[in-house]
C-alpha cells in the first residue's frame, strides 16, 4: 500500500505541474521520449542472469501492453475528446483490474468488484462536468483501450512477478520499458512526421515526465501491485484524481467544489477499506522462474 500511495501522490502533483506544457507536440513522440528516458533509468540495473528467454520476452510484452499501447491509445484520444472527458472516461480502470484478476484466477470476488465500483463513483464525483460538447465514440473507445491495456498489464505483472525467484523488481523492470519503447518508437517513426519541436521548457518537462512520472511512477505502481490484493490495486488506480485536486488547491491556487472533493475522498477511502478487509495480498514467489502469465 505505501508504494501505491506514493505513486498516487507523485502523479497527483505531476498533473498540476505539467498541465498544458506538452500541448502541440506529437503524442506518439512524447510517449516514445518518456518511455525511452524511463528505459535509460533502469537499464543499468538490468540483470538477465537466471531469466529464461521466454520470461524476458513475457516481461517485454507486458511492458508493451501496459505502457506502450496504453500511451498510444491515451494520447490519440485527445484528438477526439476534451481533456475533462478523457479524465472522466478513464475512471473505469479499477473495474477492469478487478475483472481481469478474477478472470485469470477463475473466481468472482464480489467485495473487490463493489470496492472498484465505489472507487469509480468517488472519482466521477469530483471530475464530472455537464457535457458542453457531444461525446466522440471514437475517443471514448480509445480511452477504454487505454484503460484496458493499463489494467491488463498490472494484473499480468502481478502474476508474472509471483513466479520469479532470485530477481528484484528493479533488476527486471528495464525489460518492460524496452518493450514499451519499441512499440511507441516504431509507431512514431512510421508516421514520418511530427507535430511541433519541443522547446527548452518542454524538454525540461519531458525529462521530468520520463525520469520521474513515468520511470519512477510506473515502477512504484507495479512494485505496489505485487504487495497488495487485486482489489486494493484496482481502487488505488483512481486515487490520483482526487489527490490531484487537493494538490491543485494547495500548491497551484486552483479552485474546486469542497463538497464534491470531500465526498470523493470519502468514497475512495471506503473503497480502499472494503478492498483491504479480509483480503490476502499477492503471493511473492512460486516454484518456477519460467512464466506463462495467462495460466
Amino acid at each position: 500500500m505505501p508504494y501505491l500511495i506514493l505513486v498516487s501522490l507523485l502523479w497527483a502533483f505531476s498533473f498540476g505541474l505539467t498541465k498544458g506544457i506538452t500541448a502541440g507536440l506529437d503524442g506518439t513522440l512524447v510517449a516514445a521520449i518518456r518511455l525511452g528516458l524511463a528505459l535509460l533509468v533502469f537499464l543499468p540495473f538490468l540483470r538477465l542472469r537466471g531469466l529464461s528467454v521466454r520470461t524476458g520476452f513475457t516481461l517485454a510484452g507486458i511492458g508493451a501492453i501496459q505502457f506502450g499501447c496504453m500511451y498510444l491509445a491515451y494520447n490519440e484520444s485527445f484528438r477526439f475528446l476534451p481533456a475533462y472527458q478523457v479524465a472522466l472516461f478513464s475512471v473505469t480502470t479499477p473495474i477492469l483490474v478487478t475483472l481481469f484478476a478474477d478472470a485469470f484466477d477463475r473466481i468472482l470476488r464480489p467485495r473487490a468488484l463493489f470496492a472498484a465500483l465505489l472507487a469509480v463513483l468517488g472519482t466521477a464525483v469530483i471530475i464530472f462536468q455537464p457535457a458542453a460538447t457531444a461525446t466522440s465514440w471514437h475517443g471514448f473507445i480509445l480511452v477504454q483501450i487505454s484503460n484496458l491495456t493499463f489494467a491488463l498489464g498490472q494484473v499480468l505483472y502481478r502474476r508474472c512477478r509471483s513466479q520469479l525467484i532470485g530477481q528484484s523488481d528493479h533488476e527486471i523492470f528495464a525489460l518492460l520499458y524496452a518493450g514499451a519503447f519499441v512499440v511507441t518508437a516504431t509507431v512514431a517513426l512510421s508516421q514520418g512526421h511530427f507535430q511541433g519541436t519541443p522547446s527548452p521548457q518542454q524538454w525540461r518537462v519531458l525529462i521530468y515526465l520520463g525520469l520521474v512520472a513515468s520511470g519512477l511512477g510506473f515502477f512504484l505502481l507495479n512494485l505496489g501491485a505485487t504487495r497488495v490484493s487485486a482489489g486494493t490495486l484496482a481502487v488505488m488506480n483512481n486515487a490520483k484524481i482526487p489527490l490531484a485536486v487537493v494538490c491543485s488547491l494547495l500548491f497551484f491556487g486552483e479552485s474546486a467544489d469542497p463538497v464534491r472533493l470531500a465526498l470523493s475522498l470519502l468514497l475512495l477511502g471506503a473503497s480502499v477499506w472494503l478492498a483491504e478487509k479480509n483480503t490476502p495480498a499477492c503471493p511473492r514467489t512460486a516454484p518456477s522462474a519460467d512464466v506463462n502469465p495467462a495460466k
